[in-house]
């Protein structure tokens, strides 16, 4: 059974080559950036916001290949507040003190669709605490790391120097970098897609 990753995200092709999946990549032509937007001010919960994210995106490549879609999002929530990627480094700058030393929420979602319709979902959530880092550290972090984090919501990277950043993660590794890979091949695996 065909399967295709609806993101150009590197780290998430990266993910499903490094765990031997046989996988082709189709980047869905869907506008999250609006459909986030809408969502936000209809004051959609994250969880569903991330859900529906996925969905958008593997619904919108389903339509046109066949196989098993995955389609992937991750939102990251903090007091009711949704940060997106951060479009300049001055707000990458914000977001970051705003995060610092305290807790937020990181969750990734998954949709798996077939024939056009979805037939799995799954929405992982991890906890990160923020140390109370300095402004000089603040100020070299951005330096060395941009433009690099700026497809990175929240403005860092935990498979690199971002996890610096933190004092406490409670939660799953491959969640925190954007996908639910354990939840993915354990269905893959359920389907036959994958030799188990």
């Amino acid at each position: 059974m065909h399967i295709v990753l609806a993101s150009s995200s590197e780290i998430r092709q990266s993910l499903l080559a490094a765990a031997n999946v046989s996988f082709s990549v189709s980047e869905a032509n869907f506008d999250e950036v609006s459909v986030k937007d809408a969502l936000v001010r209809s004051g959609a919960k994250p969880h569903d916001i991330a859900l529906a994210l996925a969905s958008g995106k593997a619904e919108k490549v389903s339509r046109d290949l066949r196989g098993l879609v995955i389609g992937c999002d991750q939102v990251l929530s903090i007091g009711g507040k949704i940060y997106s990627k951060p479009k300049n480094q001055s707000e990458a700058r914000k977001q970051l003190n705003d995060l610092k030393g305290k807790s937020h929420s990181l969750l990734s979602a998954a949709v798996i669709y077939e024939d056009c319709q979805p037939t799995w979902s799954h929405v992982g959530e991890v906890r990160l605490t923020m140390r109370n880092f300095s402004d000089t550290f603040l100020d070299a972090y951005l330096n060395r790391n941009w433009p690099g984090i700026q497809n990175s919501v929240g403005g860092y990277k935990l498979e690199e120097e971002g996890v610096r950043l933190f004092s406490k993660i409670d939660g799953d590794y491959f969640t925190i970098l954007g996908m639910p890979l354990v939840e993915i091949l354990s269905y893959l695996g359920q389907r036959g897609a994958i030799d188990t």
